[in-house]
């Protein structure tokens, strides 16, 4: 008997990954693969374009090779920011540019010039300004520099559309993906930004479909649908949406910690955007408001710097337990640097001699970015009547960070939410009703309480 199972394609900047689930969102297989960057035609790092559509079409035939597996759907993740500009024949005519490429300085100042200034741009469009980033300013670009390769693109696809495309030979765009930091997107109009017409760059646009929409695959013979990508940050978001209907705010903490609230509609302030938020797309088009800490990098560099003061392993904080009472001599201790402009934590400053050991040290370290923590979060939260938080990511395994963050929020539950691959889990439930005749599965997240100090200690639940 063949296990019905769902594909799923989870494209980061490092790792590519291919899972399949099974009904109960088990994961049955997985395969995972890394490519050598290749450089675009200035000599900046970018995307082996080439390389992953190989391997997409590799990993397929390798599982339907596998006479366990019955493959229903095919969907798919990947980071956003990234567009690829393919010809009448869908053939890629330009590299995939690096979200982190430097834009040109002239050419934004016109851009900006011509269409009211950044602050307008940044309200309308729910961005900060990001340059490259704004993956709406690759096309811009394009069109002024290269206006020969401008005339050749038939279609600019966000990757998850592009991948979608390989396997359905249909072009389409979502609004997960367009709705993230893209300038494309107006929404205080909820439809395009004016200057999307005016540059001709809706021309070079596929028509908009549903997070959830369901296409035949290209290939004669198969049964199975395939679904028109998501942006990964969305996707994530996905499990939480489906198993929790009380209002909640997710902090998503990695490299960045992205606190994300799908129940906040109030429209971006001035200051909001000036302090890294902006809205992301919820996956059946509605804003979902957020901010943004580049708190995992600067643990990680902080992390290092304490390591080789105290000459002890950089992996030590790991298995450090949360030490209140360090937490409270720490909070006695008068003066010391304050936050850089809400970006950049105090502890960057410090002076580790002050500390008599790597855990005081490290506890001070978690004080400072939890205090930012507290800052961007609640930019999401204000405004809306959430009670919760949960934290998925590298940070709700930290006992140190989970507890601080506790006490920062003694008016919200706190939780450390784990579960395996959100991003892929997802995509394949946007769409479940597709694909699997079972009922969405209840147990999808596994949650840890934090108590905040005046309550009894850490609980379970």
């Amino acid at each position: 008997m063949k296990t019905p199972v769902i594909a799923i394609f989870d494209v980061g900047k490092t790792n590519k990954k291919l899972f399949l689930f099974n009904e109960q969102y088990k994961i049955v297989f997985e395969r995972s693969a890394r490519f050598t960057e290749t450089v675009d035609e200035d000599g900046d790092p970018c995307e082996n374009l080439e390389s992953l559509r190989l391997s997409v079409f590799d990993s397929l035939h390798e599982v339907f090779r596998r006479s366990e597996f019955d493959i229903k759907a095919i969907n798919f993740a990947a980071y956003g920011a990234s567009l690829v500009c393919v010809d009448e024949d869908g053939k890629p005519v330009a590299p995939l540019y690096n979200y982190l490429k430097p834009y040109p300085d002239n050419l934004q100042r016109k851009f900006y010039e011509t269409y009211g200034g950044e602050e307008k741009v940044a309200y309308t469009t729910a961005s900060p300004i990001l340059g490259s980033l704004n993956s709406g300013m690759q096309l811009y670009r394009i069109k002024y520099e290269k206006p020969a390769l401008f005339e050749r693109i038939r279609c600019a696809l966000h990757l998850p559309q592009y991948l979608s495309f390989l396997i359905s030979g249909r072009m389409y765009s979502d609004m997960t993906s367009i709705g993230c930091h893209t300038h494309l997107w107006d929404f205080t109009a909820n439809d395009y930004h004016e200057w999307v017409r005016r540059e001709g760059i809706i021309d070079k646009l596929a028509p908009i479909v549903a997070g959830d929409a369901v296409f035949p695959a290209s290939f004669p013979g198969n049964g199975y649908g395939v679904g028109v990508g998501l942006h990964d940050s969305s996707a994530a978001l996905i499990p939480y949406l489906v198993s929790f209907h009380e209002p909640f705010v997710l902090i998503s903490t990695g490299t960045w910690c992205i606190s994300l609230n799908p129940f906040n509609h109030t429209p971006l302030t001035k200051a909001e955007l000036e302090a890294d938020c902006l809205c992301y797309m919820h996956y059946q088009g509605t804003p979902v408001k957020a901010s943004r800490l580049f708190a995992g990098y600067e643990h990680e560099q902080q992390v290092k710097r304490i390591a080789e003061h105290f000459g002890q392993p950089t992996s030590r904080y790991r298995n450090m337990a949360y030490d209140p009472n360090l937490v409270a001599k720490l909070r006695k201790a008068v003066g010391g640097p304050a936050p850089i402009g809400g970006k950049v934590s105090a502890f960057a400053q410090r002076n580790l001699s002050d500390y008599t050991s790597y855990d005081e040290a490290y506890h001070r370290l978690m004080m400072d970015l939890v205090d930012l923590q507290q800052i961007s979060t609640g930019l999401a939260i204000k405004g809306s009547d959430v009670k919760r938080i949960f934290v998925d990511g590298g940070f709700s395994k930290n006992t140190v960070y989970m507890n601080l963050l506790a006490d920062a929020f003694p008016e919200m539950e706190v939780f450390a939410a784990s579960m395996a691959q959100a991003t892929a889990v997802g995509a394949a439930l946007a769409i479940h009703a597709t694909w699997n005749k079972r009922p969405l599965p209840n147990d999808l997240i596994e949650l840890r309480f934090y108590a905040h100090a005046n309550e009894n200690k850490e609980q379970h639940r």
